[in-house]
């Protein structure tokens, strides 16, 4: 999915100390006067990223009649990685690799955009409601300049005492994914049956972000209204989710914090502002809508069979585009012994 805000924010964050927080979405319109909203938790000026992920969009249940569905004409992505996630629906992914493939419920598509690659996505004929998640990863250094890749899995389902979890990334519960990931993470859906409280075994080096899609749960002490995302530092070994009298749907997220810092706009994700107006450049040289570059920071492609006229940049903003950074995360451990003195 592409960034549809024609002037994508900028976040500049203070080193200030952070712990658990609860991180309320926004609304962004993809675009159109009958364009669907999705809601957005991440990035944000409370917080950046959640070990490498680095952008969360939350939409649905929508109405395709009503508003179309998704309709994303072929954009570009350097340096990142998508994870497409659905509860309900379908969406046809086309990319310049050559690959066509469907988006379904319960199955994982992970793009690897590395140096340069773009894509489209738009909602099937045959999809009445959709509803579901789009996620960025940030690639590091050793990667964000690879060659890009694609990969769908079908992770099963694993079951406990009133609860199903899928892991599409990562481990958890016992169960892990043969998806390679650039940085240590994971990432799962959780459904869990009215007032269950389930405590998953958890990596203490990982921060964790919990997206409640659909019930109220509490995370820890953090009480998570629908739609809202809970941020906990890293510290615990242990995650604990209760549940309140509805059925819950939550994306488990989380890994080690990144430790570099990214410039991140529109779709692109680079270090510096430079890479960024390179990125630009490349792209709208290869749709024809600027001139052609000498050296381009990147390669693109089109993806085939897509009607679609390619998707144009938006102005750059007319400052330097600045790092995103997180406010220093304060461990469980840091809490406990600020809490003794």
């Amino acid at each position: 999915m592409t960034n549809p805000e024609r002037a994508p924010d900028e976040v500049r964050l203070s080193g200030q100390a952070c712990g658990p927080a609860l991180l309320e979405p926004r609304e962004v319109p993809l675009g159109g006067p009958r364009a669907m909203t999705v809601r957005r938790t991440l990035p944000q000026r409370e917080r950046s990223l959640i070990g490498a992920w680095c952008f969360l969009d939350h939409y649905g249940p929508d109405d395709v009649a009503a508003t179309g569905g998704m309709q994303v004409p072929p954009h570009p992505h350097t340096g990142l990685a998508t994870v497409s996630w659905l509860f309900t629906g379908e969406i046809r992914h086309r990319d310049s690799l050559g690959n066509d493939a469907l988006v379904r419920p319960g199955e994982l598509n992970l793009m690897t955009a590395g140096r340069g690659i773009s894509h489209s996505e738009r909602s099937t004929e045959q999809t009445d409601t959709l509803h579901g998640a789009q996620l960025w990863l940030a690639l590091p250094e050793a990667a964000r300049s690879g060659e890009p890749a694609f990969e769908h899995y079908v992770p099963p389902a694993i079951t406990g005492p009133g609860w199903q979890a899928r892991v599409f990334l990562g481990e958890l519960a016992g169960h892990a994914s043969p998806v390679a990931t650039h940085t240590p993470l994971v990432g799962a859906e959780l459904i869990m049956e009215p007032g269950i409280e389930v405590e998953f075994v958890v990596r203490s080096g990982y921060e964790h972000g919990v997206l409640v899609d659909a019930g109220e749960v509490r995370v820890g002490d953090l009480e998570v209204p629908t739609g809202a995302l809970a941020y906990l530092p890293p510290g615990e070994a242990r995650l604990r989710i209760a549940n309140g009298p509805e059925r819950a749907r939550l994306l488990l997220l989380g890994g080690e914090p990144f430790g570099e810092d990214v410039v991140m706009w529109w779709n692109f994700v680079g270090r510096s502002h430079d890479e960024i107006v390179a990125y630009r450049a490349a792209w709208q040289a290869e749709i024809g809508a600027g001139p052609a570059v000498d050296a381009p920071g990147a390669s693109y492609g089109l993806p085939a069979g897509d009607p679609g006229v390619p998707l144009p940049a938006p102005e750059l903003p007319n400052a330097p585009i600045k790092p995103r950074r997180n406010p220093a995360p304060t461990t469980i451990d840091d809490r406990k012994e600020s809490a003794d003195e």
